[in-house]
């Protein structure tokens, strides 16, 4: 490999490393390509979709039981908290009908 060419891979690393990532291979089957690709794309993304989706997948592999308070975890992160909503509603007796 020229030097020019050595030159470019590094500058190639090096620019991945600023952004966080990095360049590595993975083993698998065939048929696994798209999956594995579209996996890593998802994962290289920094987004709250992208740490539940690793957190999912970890737990997966792991084998481990999901942790206890997920849900209200997951109210306590919603865009909603403290947003003083008003969710009483008029308590109506209803009409009267004949039957």
């Amino acid at each position: 490999m020229s030097s020019s060419q050595k030159r470019a891979i590094q500058n190639y690393r090096s620019r991945l490393s600023e952004r966080g990532l990095s360049r590595f291979e993975v083993l698998g089957r065939d048929e696994d390509r798209d999956l594995i690709r579209s996996l890593a794309r998802r994962l290289a993304d920094n987004t709250p979709e992208a740490s539940e989706l690793r957190a999912s997948v970890s737990r997966s592999i792991s084998g481990e039981p999901p942790a206890r308070g997920g849900i209200s975890a997951t109210l306590r992160r919603s865009p909603l908290v403290g947003a003083d909503l008003d969710l009483d509603r008029p308590r109506d007796e209803g009409r009267e009908v004949d039957i």
